[in-house]
């Protein structure tokens, strides 16, 4: 049972990773899967929307977007986030971006992405926290076992020569984090861009974890061209924490709003 549900996974991941519709041959073959067990597959996730057939191969169904919006529900993003990501990046002339840490994850869960220059976030997991501002926001706030455990996990990769490959120089870089409130990188990440990024405060009456420490810890940042970083680094750093404290507000308003209901 838990290799037919690899099987499938792998195939649904495959058709998503793709820029165009994809024959189940390719699929077979990239896969490296039987020709009939891709279509067994392809047939049931087609069935049950995951996927659509097209005259040229498969593509992501409608059922994904439902799904997505399931995800973002569970993760308390609602509209209002996206909203105050819209309203950052026309204040600041940068992509936005909103992100958290949840069991053991970063992941990147919306974003307003319009200078090509920058290259953009994907919304879906980071495995390159060390490498990123809202990375390193996130990563500060864990204890350490809790960091070396997503440290170890998804490994520091060197993906740019200024990339931060070390622990102990990404634990010295970590407590400035915290002592300054924000987290700054330069071509850690993506040659020619620069990120910011501040914490989502935690506001009283937060759910915690079993020590204490915020059992979802959230960050907000932007991306932009190297060459306007310096210029725009203060106003950028304002922005993202006015954004943060309002996004702050609007989960304690939630959290209320919840509350009440029960």
């Amino acid at each position: 049972m838990s290799q037919s549900v690899d099987r499938a996974l792998d195939v649904l991941d495959a058709v998503a990773a793709a820029n165009a519709p994809v024959t189940a041959k390719a699929l077979a073959r990239n896969l490296r899967c039987g020709l009939s067990t891709v279509y067994e597959i392809l047939g049931t996730l087609t069935a049950r929307g995951h996927l659509v057939r097209t005259a040229g191969g498969y593509t992501l169904g409608y059922r994904v977007p439902v799904l997505h919006q399931a995800f973002q529900r569970q993760m308390q993003l609602d509209d209002a986030v996206h909203a105050l990501l819209l309203t950052a990046r026309r204040e600041a002339g940068a992509d936005t971006y909103f992100s958290t840490y949840r069991d053991g994850d970063i992941a990147v869960l919306a974003g307003n992405a319009a200078d090509p220059s920058t290259g953009g976030f994907s919304v879906g997991r980071d495995l390159d926290g060390h490498a990123t501002a809202h990375g390193k926001v996130l990563l500060s706030a864990l204890p350490r076992a809790a960091r070396m455990r997503y440290l170890t996990g998804t490994g520091m990769r060197a993906i740019t020569p200024r990339t931060i490959t070390s622990p102990d120089r990404l634990d010295a870089e970590l407590r400035r984090v915290r002592r300054e409130g924000v987290a700054v990188e330069v071509e850690e990440c993506a040659p020619g861009v620069a990120c910011v990024a501040v914490p989502v405060p935690v506001m009283p009456g937060a759910r915690t974890g079993p020590r204490g420490g915020a059992s979802a810890v959230s960050a907000v940042s932007a991306a932009v061209p190297l060459e306007d970083f310096h210029r725009r680094r203060s106003r950028l750093t304002d922005t993202l924490r006015h954004v943060a404290a309002e996004a702050a507000k609007l989960a304690a308003r939630q959290r209320g709003t919840t509350a009440s209901a029960g």
